[in-house]
């Protein structure tokens, strides 16, 4: 690093996960000329998929969506497990020379932008000591959420409980919970993964719920994929499973905002036809708020549901009232023994990977802000983020944001352009950046930046709206600002 430390790079990625090793593929693919780096804060590739190793941990999109359009998912599961996820990122980072241009160990924990200067200054923590690196355009792909702190509410009486209190983000490795009654705090995809996983080893497994989440049934297989490689090249068979899934997808989006009673009703007649004969669907599967206003859970091949028939599993709709020396004791007054119990209360958004970001040495507050087209924050110079969708693969949006950015980038070098801000319209009206109302997005308020009523300041969270504005929309609009042109740049 110590000779990169010196130079101006064209490009600087923060973040290796599943958005900075596309940006980088795509980065490399249309903008060729254009030198960057990668900076990444763990000692390791794949963000969430290394940082989660829960029992089960598992992709809750089909990987022939949340994985890149440039390379192909081979393996017989749709709905992947962590490792896979892994090996597939190893690859692409391999096959590319992406690994040639991954920094491990160097945190940015802060970001300047000269305006006099046109670049940023980054400074950059490393085990050994801190630096600065400088860059004319800074991508931020380090996800929303706290790799360090999830959400964990405290119980009256924890220190009372006898056993161990244990968080899906910082799972133990090698923790054997073999023959142990556990009960599971949550209701979300975290936990309907935890519940089968854990279900074969341990004696029993609770999942005790607040309240409960739509969730639904999907096939964990590749048979389209596997049966269209039989008589058409890889690629073209990998495509048209891509684009039937994606069509997929949107439609069942679609319709849950359009005729919610109507998909109401069909995901819990799903989960009866699954369980056993007169289990109480209506108590433990039947949310107060309507599909998709907080994000759906899948199940791969009904396993949830199958764990509980089997007697494996169970679900309990109830609030909690305290812990006691021996597990949970209910606010109807039964009591829940338990030797681990495991908090699945969900994540702490933390945008931009904690990083402070200043323009000219002013802190840039990102909930004053607007998004321009999902990725670029207005009034902050030669910068974007990748954030992507909450009612789809997230990869998808990232992949259209990386897509554009080549093309901004390709446009302000043909121009001659050296900066590009945008500037959001003070008169247009403001709504929350995220269109779900899950615990985790209602918590992060104050800390998220907005978005607008209209284009190109709203995100319509739609793929084919969105891929349509981002490779035939034209660049240069009214809320783009420009700066000086020059011929190149200086070395």
């Amino acid at each position: 690093m110590q000779s990169e430390a010196g130079k101006i790079q064209d490009v600087v990625i923060v973040g290796a996960g599943i958005s900075g090793i596309g940006t980088a593929y795509w980065l490399q693919e249309k903008c060729p000329n254009k030198e960057y780096i990668i900076l990444e804060g763990r000692e390791s590739i794949g963000g969430t998929w290394d940082l989660f190793r829960y029992p089960g941990v598992r992709s809750d999109s089909d990987m022939f969506t949340f994985g890149y359009k440039f390379k192909p998912w081979k393996e017989p599961k749709a709905l992947s497990d962590g490792a896979s996820i892994r090996k597939y990122l190893t690859e692409v980072i391999q096959e590319n020379g992406i690994d040639k241009k991954i920094h491990y160990g160097h945190k940015v924990v802060s970001a300047d932008w000269s305006s006099e200067e046109k670049h940023w200054t980054l400074d950059v923590k490393t085990k050994e000591k801190s630096i600065q690196i400088k860059a004319r355009f800074l991508y931020m792909c380090t996800g929303y959420y706290d790799y360090k702190e999830a959400h964990r509410p405290r119980f009256d009486g924890e220190e009372n409980y006898r056993g161990d209190i244990l968080q899906p983000q910082f799972w133990p490795e090698g923790y054997n919970y073999k023959g142990e009654k556990v009960v599971i705090i949550g209701s979300g995809a975290t936990a309907v993964t935890l519940v089968p996983a854990m279900s074969d080893d341990a004696a029993h497994v609770t999942m005790l719920q607040r309240s409960p989440t739509y969730i639904m049934n999907l096939p964990n297989n590749s048979d389209l994929f596997f049966t269209l490689k039989k008589v058409m090249p890889e690629s073209w068979a990998y495509k048209i499973t891509r684009r039937r899934n994606i069509i997929l997808n949107i439609l069942i989006f679609w319709l849950c905002r359009t005729f919610p009673s109507g998909m109401k009703k069909l995901f819990m007649k799903g989960a009866a036809s699954q369980l056993p004969e007169g289990y109480d669907v209506d108590k433990h599967f039947n949310p107060k708020y309507k599909p998709w206003d907080q994000r759906l859970c899948v199940v791969p091949d009904g396993d949830l549901f199958e764990t509980i028939k089997e007697g494996k599993a169970s679900v309990i709709t109830e609030q909690v009232d305290q812990f006691d020396a021996n597990g949970i004791v209910l606010q109807s007054g039964e009591s829940l023994e338990a030797d681990v119990i495991v908090v699945a209360t969900g994540l702490k958004i933390k945008i931009l990977g904690g990083a402070e970001i200043k323009v000219d040495g002013k802190v840039i507050d990102p909930k004053e802000s607007m998004v321009y087209k999902g990725m670029m924050i207005s009034g902050i110079p030669n910068f974007a983020i990748a954030f992507g969708y909450t009612n789809a693969p997230w990869t998808l949006k990232t992949d259209l944001t990386a897509n554009y950015m080549c093309k901004l980038i390709n446009h302000m070098d043909k121009k001659g352009y050296r900066t590009v801000i945008p500037r959001k319209d003070p008169s247009m009206e403001v709504i929350p950046f995220l269109n779900i109302n899950s615990g985790y997005v209602e918590r992060a308020q104050n800390i998220l930046p907005q978005q607008g009523a209209k284009r190109p300041w709203r995100v319509y969270q739609n793929y084919f709206k969105d891929m349509m504005a981002t490779r035939f929309g034209k660049i240069e609009d009214d809320f783009l600002e420009f700066g000086p042109k020059i011929e190149k740049y200086a070395t």
